[in-house]
């Protein structure tokens, strides 16, 4: 019988985002509130008999409009994890990966991170490599700054570029709605717009979270939490998608407590009072301005077989 093992990893959201300027290699230094939320990407690794290692979409993934725009070769970042896993272990067996996407793609939300999360954990796992969670971690840092987190899951401060994680435990859940766009925006494109709009000014490379930000989503103070929000990527990817603006502006009027840009966007994070008032602000976008909005929880776990 041929064996498949799957695991899933959650999208993520930045309560607070700070970006220092350029560095010597190209990334940027940043300081990120990083919280793991209930939207899922599922990764299935069936084993092959020989050494080759495809990928493919699963027909139920909600987050992708035309399967055949979405990339499955040797770029993919489940195909690019599950060779560094081989490569790093000598381990010679293929294998078929399946994604299951639900994060929205360019969307801000570290879903192609997740989704090379999943994998590096569903093959490891298959093919009995025996790495431990340090170790996977290490690996993927390798694919992308937020691979680590998804990994990781829960709550982090994120330093370096973003793969400098401190855990943090929260003592509660904060709920959230998630408005995704049609459209994806390039993180390196809104970085780039940043750096531009930056040009001649002086700017710090972020060395902390602030700490009022910290204190108040590991203590649940939802009111607190709604006048810290911040991301310094919103200008840019304002500039290069002008209605976000209205998208942030329709939140706050369904009741939102606050709103803000996720990652470097398009999606918009509404934050909410708990699980009802988001289905109710869900339920008001859709009704009144058509939006297709997704109702979600965080501290969630990282990746994971399920």
């Amino acid at each position: 019988m041929t064996r498949t093992i799957t695991a899933r990893a959650p999208g993520k959201i930045n309560v607070s985002f700070r970006v220092g300027p350029p560095r010597s290699d190209g990334y940027h230094a940043v300081a990120s509130l990083y919280l793991a939320v209930s939207l899922f990407e599922d990764v299935a690794a069936t084993a092959r008999a020989d050494a080759a290692i495809t990928v493919s979409l699963h027909p139920g993934s909600s987050a992708v409009a035309d399967p055949e725009d979405f990339p499955l070769g040797e770029d993919n970042l489940v195909i690019r994890a599950a060779r560094l896993l081989a490569r790093h272990t000598g381990h010679v067996a293929g294998v078929d990966l399946e994604i299951t996407k639900r994060v929205p793609i360019a969307g801000g939300m570290g879903g192609g991170s997740a989704d090379a999360a999943a994998a590096l954990v569903a093959c490891n796992a298959l093919w009995g490599t025996g790495l431990n969670r340090e170790e996977l971690s290490r690996l993927g840092s390798r694919l992308g700054a937020d691979v680590p987190f998804a990994l990781s899951g829960g709550a982090a401060v994120g330093l370096g570029v973003g793969d400098e994680l401190s855990p943090l435990l929260l003592r509660t859940r904060t709920d959230w709605v998630l408005v995704p766009a049609s459209y994806g925006l390039s993180t390196p494109a809104v970085y780039s717009r940043l750096d531009t709009l930056r040009d001649g000014l002086d700017v710090p490379t972020p060395t902390e979270v602030e700490p009022a930000v910290v204190q108040a989503l590991v203590g649940g103070d939802h009111g607190a939490l709604a006048g810290l929000l911040a991301n310094d990527l919103t200008p840019a990817a304002m500039e290069l998608a002008p209605e976000l603006g209205a998208v942030l502006r329709m939140g706050e009027q369904a009741g939102a407590l606050s709103a803000l840009v996720s990652g470097s966007g398009p999606t918009v994070a509404l934050l909410a009072s708990g699980p009802e008032h988001a289905r109710e602000i869900a339920n008001q976008l859709l009704d009144e301005a058509g939006l297709a909005a997704h109702a979600v929880h965080g501290p969630v776990h990282g990746a994971s077989i399920i």
